[in-house]
């Protein structure tokens, strides 16, 4: 791979908690070093942070978001205020990181797992005994299982851990699908709206979270073409609610009965398993510059046409 010395500036936006490049992410932004870009690691809430000192933020490990939801927002409101872009852009940031969004993916023709939207003031009626089967419940805007609770309505144990949800927050509630235990749940990864590669995750034996932190384990898989197909349409669905800049993109889901559904899209901060395939972090890379070549071209006509 050439050198391009583009000579662009990149914050790659991260949490107080993995204030340095992420493991996963190591060799994406070693190559991006190599294109010429000067990426540097910025914790997202760090008010020392001049946003403006750079063309782009790569929005990555950002994993604390959720838990400081207001803040974020106003944080990707200041991105926009400064006119320093994104990548993936703000609006679909916005949009993807309120799991709301299944909604609007089903009704685009998507199978999703079937989610209500209930806030927690109206839990204890929602999860009446008369409800059927093992659920789970878990806030619109959340990360790595948190605040998530797995139960039948009516079990002691279920019901008290419901009760102590926060009752500042909407949530989720789906059915449970085994499946994700006997089978798994897929991952697939996407550059540029292309398919990359996948990964399948299993949980820790008697447990239902798939995220590494609870047990879970992630190893590289190719799914059938039947899987992919599902997952394309699924971001051709993003695209036609007018999110067409997918940088990237992990779309999780399930096959149920044949058929596979969609767990999450992930658009905000994404793990992208890069380390278990050094093309995909090469075209990840390549794709990188090319936006930022895009919309320094866009700063610079808006620029000439403002002073013309």
């Amino acid at each position: 791979m050439s050198v391009s010395h583009p000579g662009f500036r990149v914050a790659i936006a991260t949490c107080a908690q993995f204030p340095s490049v992420y493991a996963d992410d190591a060799y994406f932004v070693s190559v991006l070093e190599r294109l010429g870009v000067k990426p540097v690691v910025c914790i997202w809430n760090n008010p020392s942070v001049d946003w403006t000192a750079f063309d782009a933020v790569l929005v990555r490990t950002v994993w604390d978001y959720f838990q400081h939801y207001t803040a974020f927002l106003a944080w990707l409101d200041t991105l926009d205020r400064l006119d320093v872009p994104a990548i993936n852009d703000t609006r679909l940031i916005r949009w993807n990181i309120n799991k709301r969004y299944l909604l609007d993916i089903e009704q685009a023709g998507v199978p999703i797992i079937p989610t209500r939207i209930v806030p927690a003031g109206r839990l204890p009626e929602a999860l009446s005994p008369a409800a059927k089967g093992e659920l789970v419940i878990k806030p619109s805007v959340s990360g790595g299982a948190w605040h998530t609770v797995r139960g039948t309505p009516g079990d002691a144990a279920f019901d008290h851990a419901v009760a102590q949800l926060p009752k500042d927050l909407e949530f989720l509630v789906q059915p449970f699908v085994p499946e994700i235990a006997s089978h798994g749940e897929w991952s697939l990864l996407y550059f540029a709206g292309a398919y990359s590669h996948a990964v399948i995750k299993h949980p820790a034996s008697g447990d239902y979270r798939v995220q590494e932190q609870h047990g879970g384990v992630a190893k590289q898989a190719i799914p059938d073409a039947a899987i992919v197909h599902a997952a394309d349409k699924a971001l051709a669905a993003v695209a036609t609610l007018g999110h067409h800049e997918q940088a990237y993109a992990r779309v999780d889901g399930v096959m149920v009965g044949g058929q596979f559904r969609i767990m999450e899209l992930e658009l905000v901060e994404p793990l992208l398993h890069l380390a278990i395939k050094p093309e995909a972090a090469e075209r990840f890379a390549a794709h990188v510059v090319e936006r930022l070549r895009e919309l320094g071209s866009r700063h610079s006509a808006a620029t000439s046409g403002s002073t013309s």
